[in-house]
């Protein structure tokens, strides 16, 4: 198939929405967004990637690949001054003498003062009198599952479903009505959380077109056990129907972060039924999922690919990853009834980790760019495929790091780079050891040279933050996802050196 990267070069820049400035603690899809729009566009770029919009929970440390929904949009990220100007505010109601740091987020905090705004702006709200929130009610499938489930959160207490009273866990329909005609109230407060989250992000999209900036969007494959989507479809999951409990999860083996390899804990799907009714549930399940990723953004990074060839799996009970197993998964046949509903996607395929001869083949056959991360490139193998010398097709997306790696300057001055290394890093940059050419744009020179179709560079890259920037480190449970970028960083000089660069490189 045809990948989405033509032969024009481009270019983008990776930053989530929360590690945007802006005066309330976390970077929203406001004026955050819509400023940092214009600052990609000043510096000549044409993608912003981001990391997924989904809820996050305290629990899991705010981590944005787990989620009590694939499809839902994070109230936190919701702008306070866009409720203001459509009158569901007051000004009043959105100055706080709280201070908010300009560097980290607290996620409690902002949890606190944005759940109270939302609550204010809820009883403000008049469904009758705005036409469009009974339109976006009736056109996306997911949502009232979604408010269920989490107005059923909030009355047992947060308590995972599966902990539940029985006849609400197995989704009895007359229980289900009853308590949806007794919490219509709350479960109509939810609906509304996210047609505000949809509404802003509607006219942020529209900005960034304006701006010639398209979204790259991430679809983390696996979803959380305690979400509305597994309760709401526990069928296309590998559940023990008796105990509700997963019966075996995802993971990796052991790789570059970590010894005993990474336990997610998701739950797997049922990729391998011989039940036509679960094929055809789980067809529809992933349909619905890349038609409401593709209504937001314009390309999609699949994490982890590899698991449509063959994933990890481990029993429930094991505590760490190493007793798992491959077993495969379903292929290139699934991609190709997805696109018999909704046409060709364009999808980034994250294909890093241990992979397999049959993964790389499965995306060439898809004809999905794979990603390229220097950070992995500077093993004194001369044949490592991360070397820009060694792109085999400019089919492919370079990084100088992920959101899941050290800054450069972080990992470059870490104990994972030795000094031979160091030196062998700056001679692929052309540089010599003792010169004081920075190292983070000794790599973003190397990144946009390349032959690679698209380069993207994280904003701390780009920024030349060190490892107190870094958004995530894997298998770490605490104290991740808390990164933000002070406005005073995103200055003329850093756009007019990404710009310049990248006209150098034809980009």
């Amino acid at each position: 198939m045809q990948s989405f990267l033509t032969t024009d070069r481009a270019s983008g820049v990776l930053a989530h929405i929360s590690s945007l400035p802006g005066p309330y603690g976390i970077g929203d899809i406001g004026s955050a967004s819509f400023g940092f729009i214009d600052f990609l566009h000043q510096a000549g770029q044409k993608y912003w990637q981001i990391l997924p919009t989904v809820p996050t929970s305290l629990f899991f440390d705010s981590s944005p690949y787990m989620s009590s929904s694939a499809f839902a949009g994070s109230p936190l990220l919701i702008c306070p001054d866009s409720l203001v100007d459509s009158g569901l505010l007051r000004r009043s109601d959105i100055d706080t003498k709280v201070t908010y740091s300009s560097y980290l987020t607290d996620y409690h905090q902002v949890d606190r003062f944005k759940r109270q705004l939302l609550e204010y702006s809820f009883k403000k709200f008049s469904p009758a009198q705005d036409g469009h929130y009974q339109q976006f009610v009736n056109r996306t499938p997911w949502l009232r599952d979604y408010a269920l489930f989490m107005c059923l959160k909030e009355v047992h207490d947060s308590k995972p479903w599966t902990d539940w009273p029985d006849d609400l866990a197995r989704r009895n329909h007359s229980a289900l009505a009853r308590l949806e005609k007794r919490y219509s109230a709350r479960i109509d407060y939810y609906q509304f959380e996210q047609y505000l989250f949809f509404s802003q992000w509607s006219a942020l999209k529209k900005h960034a077109a304006e701006r010639g900036v398209q979204i790259i969007g991430d679809i983390p494959i696996y979803v959380a056990l305690d979400s509305s989507d597994v309760w709401a479809h526990q069928e296309i999951f590998e559940i023990d129907m008796e105990s509700l409990a997963p019966l075996r999860v995802s993971g990796v083996p052991p790789d570059y972060f970590s010894e005993t390899g990474q336990l997610w804990g998701n739950p797997l799907y049922r990729w391998n039924s011989r039940d036509s009714v679960v094929e055809d549930a789980l067809v529809d399940w992933w349909t619905q999922r890349f038609k409401a990723i593709f209504d937001m953004v314009d390309v999609a990074r699949v994490d982890h690919f590899r698991g449509f060839q063959t994933y990890w799996a481990v029993p429930a009970e094991e505590k760490t990853a190493l007793n798992g197993s491959w077993i495969k998964g379903p292929g290139a046949s699934f991609f190709e009834k997805i696109y018999r509903h909704l046409g060709e996607l364009k999808i980034i395929a994250e294909d890093l980790g241990e992979i397999s001869e049959e993964v790389i083949m499965l995306r060439d056959r898809l004809g999905f760019p794979g990603m390229k991360v220097l950070q992995f490139a500077f093993d004194g193998n001369k044949d490592n495929p991360f070397l820009p010398h060694n792109y085999t097709t400019p089919n492919c997306v370079v990084y100088t790091g992920t959101h899941d790696n050290d800054t450069t300057l972080g990992w470059f001055l870490s104990n994972h780079v030795n000094d031979h290394q160091r030196k062998e890093i700056k001679r692929f940059a052309n540089r010599a050891m003792h010169d004081t050419s920075p190292i983070h744009r000794d790599l973003i020179y190397l990144a946009l040279s390349s032959t690679a179709s698209l380069a993207v560079i994280p904003l701390q890259d780009l920024l030349g933050f060190g490892s107190d920037c870094r958004m995530n480190t894997p298998g770490v449970a605490n104290g991740n996802w808390q990164w933000r970028c002070h406005e005073k960083h995103l200055t003329d000089e850093a756009a007019d050196y990404l710009r310049r660069l990248c006209q150098r490189f034809g980009r």
